[in-house]
């Protein structure tokens, strides 16, 4: 491995010199080298093909302090193009094997790892980042993590977003040898959720093929998954995220594969049905990675102009390569100024619970309610359920301070195409008959 001066090189150039693209708040200079690797702290959201690649390039552009976090095991069929694991490391956290392999190789970098559902940690955990990056083959994970950071947004009284409660994502994701990689400013340019019809549908098969006539292996596993797991296990969700759950659709679909003689169901591929996960290429997440490298040195130092907003990469036939910018919505349910819930003052928390579960525009089940980082109500762990239970027969007027209005953030679960998803959502909750004059006073006081 070459030394770091070598290493700085084509850093210093972009870091160390003026230009007509820079940002309006750039600085060049040594001090801005160093500072992005004393205080700039980046999350990486995935440790597979994706993830491999942007912790490297992330810690050869002079970011020192990374974390990462992954839930999954490394398997075999992860070697192929996850760079950074070897045979010996088969069954063993994906996060922590990644960021070991990483600071062996870069001097001075610190990776810590966290083997953990996303939805485990809280948002004081994310709060902690100045930039996320996501390097993840899911959408609901990705819907996840972007109302995570859209929730740190606020707006002030003409709606209006604060700049500096923006959480900036770089979001990567690869398809084959097509790709794309994204900057989402919460507030100014579209979060993941205005632009959710970029993704294609996901497929669907009759159920009548699936329960009689199943030709694939994809048919015998889309049965385990949306007939038989209901069969076996009533009432019961299905968590497409618990290595358990998938276990078992797996060995019933391979039951079922089995008894019509068909080849092919494999517990990688019932992943990627049940998940609508696509195989990615090597070649392809290096590309894309280092457009998502790119954009993330450039928000931390502002060496440059980001990216507006959307570039897409295509090397089916030559490389074709575009960026196109979306515009935001601004009616978004994510990242504008909240859903607004206008309720009565006497209305009890374990009330307003059960409206979110009618409410048409959030269904939010088994819901954890938090009011200015103070958790009002948590349905998990059970040590902070039992903590926050007694709120649940007081007012939320009461347990919100007695103003007038303010946002809460609520996560739950909620019900995307028959699946249960965990999901986030940031409300404007207004009392009525509250005056804003006295809402103010309160709000000071309380202060």
């Amino acid at each position: 491995m070459a030394d770091s001066t070598s290493r700085s090189r084509d850093l210093d150039k972009l870091l160390l010199r003026p230009g007509n693209l820079v940002g309006p708040s750039f600085e060049p200079g040594p001090e801005l080298r160093d500072d992005l690797g004393e205080f700039a702290r980046v999350l990486v959201v995935g440790a597979g093909g994706l993830g491999c690649e942007l912790l490297k390039d992330l810690a050869l552009s002079g970011f020192k302090n990374l974390d990462v976090i992954d839930m999954d095991r490394i398997e075999v069929t992860n070697l192929n193009r996850q760079f950074l694991f070897r045979l010996e490391d088969v069954g063993k956290p994906k996060a922590e094997v990644a960021a070991k392999r990483v600071m062996e190789r870069v001097s001075d970098v610190n990776i810590v790892p966290h083997f953990c559902r996303i939805e485990d940690k809280e948002l004081d955990f994310y709060s902690d980042f100045n930039i996320i990056v996501l390097g993840l083959d899911s959408i609901e994970a990705r819907s996840y993590i972007n109302a995570v950071a859209c929730s740190f947004l606020e707006y002030d009284a003409d709606d209006n977003p604060k700049e500096e409660t923006m959480k900036p994502m770089v979001d990567g994701g690869t398809e084959g040898f097509q790709g794309h990689a994204r900057v989402i400013l919460p507030g100014l340019t579209p979060c993941f959720e205005c632009t959710i019809w970029l993704f294609p549908p996901q497929v669907k098969f009759p159920l009548c093929t699936l329960a009689e006539t199943p030709r694939t292996a994809a048919h015998c596993i889309e049965y385990a998954h949306l007939i038989k797991w209901d069969e076996v296990h009533r009432g019961k969700a299905f968590d497409p995220d618990e290595p358990e759950h998938m276990q078992w659709v797996y060995r019933e679909a391979d039951k079922r594969a089995e008894l019509f003689g068909i080849p092919g169901v494999t517990y990688s591929l019932t992943q990627g049905v049940v998940k609508n996960i696509i195989p990615a290429i090597a070649s392809t997440n290096a590309i894309i990675s280092a457009a998502c490298a790119l954009e993330t040195l450039k928000i931390a130092s502002g060496c440059s102009k980001t990216l507006s907003n959307y570039l897409t990469y295509n090397g089916v036939e030559g490389v074709h390569i575009e960026a196109t910018e979306f515009m935001r919505d601004k009616d978004c349910l994510v990242c504008g100024p909240g859903i607004l819930i206008e309720i009565d003052t006497t209305l009890t928390l374990q009330k307003f619970i059960e409206i979110l579960k009618e409410h048409p525009k959030l269904l939010l089940s088994k819901a954890s309610i938090t009011h200015r980082g103070k958790n009002l109500y948590m349905q998990a762990p059970p040590v902070l359920e039992e903590m926050t239970r007694s709120n649940l027969s007081l007012p939320l007027f009461d347990l919100m301070g007695k103003v007038s209005r303010d946002t809460i953030h609520v996560a739950g679960m909620s019900s995307v195409n028959n699946m249960k998803a965990s999901s986030m959502r940031k409300l404007r909750v207004s009392f009525k008959g509250v005056v804003d004059d006295v809402a103010d006073m309160d709000m000071a006081g309380g202060a």
